[in-house]
């Protein structure tokens, strides 16, 4: 039983793989291939940065639908799922380096400095860097307690990112409203939590 439960693991998160890297390489192909339309860069920072978003809610929808339907198997995905969240949000910010100021450090600075939603989005990539790095087993048990207060932080990146969103629209908000409604319905399901913090 315990076999065919970790066979299955193995083919769902080979599918995650799958499915999260061809997706990244195919809008890359067709930005390069003229087949993103008449503005492929805007294209392609659209497609990583939702694709950072929505990994990003999927990751955190599963703590609900373990405690509303049982799936306890769910778990052994999200922390997948949270570190291509940050893959994607990476090729956001690569994205934005290379075809919008080619990699001038002073105007990506100066950017990052004089745009908030700018700011806000560098911070939630910053979190969802440190979040990678400290993904791994062995790293969780050398810090100990102090690991979930830093994970909790994830909280934190998905407002910064949605906000991000949202303010990087310049008219049609209805898209942005919705994502903000998505994570506010998240957030609620860990409202008992947070009040341990007030």
């Amino acid at each position: 039983m315990q076999s065919q439960l970790r066979q299955k693991i193995i083919v769902v998160k080979a599918v995650i793989h799958c499915i999260c890297i061809l997706l990244l390489v195919n809008e890359y192909w067709l930005a390069l291939n003229d087949g993103l339309g008449a503005d492929p860069v805007e294209a392609v920072l659209h497609f990583t940065g939702i694709g950072a978003l929505n990994l990003l809610i999927i990751s955190l929808s599963i703590t609900p639908v373990i405690r509303l339907f049982k799936f306890t198997s769910l778990i052994n995905y999200r922390r997948m799922l949270g570190v291509y969240s940050f893959v994607y949000a990476l090729m956001h910010l690569l994205s934005f380096l290379a075809f919008e100021v080619q990699f001038d450090w002073r105007l990506f600075i100066t950017e990052i400095i004089e745009r908030p939603y700018m700011t806000l989005g560098m911070a939630a990539i910053v979190i969802l860097l440190s979040l990678t790095l400290t993904s791994t087993a062995r790293v969780k048990r050398k810090m100990g307690k102090s690991w979930q207060k830093l994970h909790n932080w994830v909280y934190l990146a998905i407002i910064l990112a949605s906000v991000h969103f949202y303010m990087s629209v310049k008219s049609d908000v209805v898209q942005p409203i919705i994502y903000a409604t998505i994570v506010a319905i998240l957030l609620w399901f860990r409202r008992k939590k947070f009040q341990k913090y007030l």
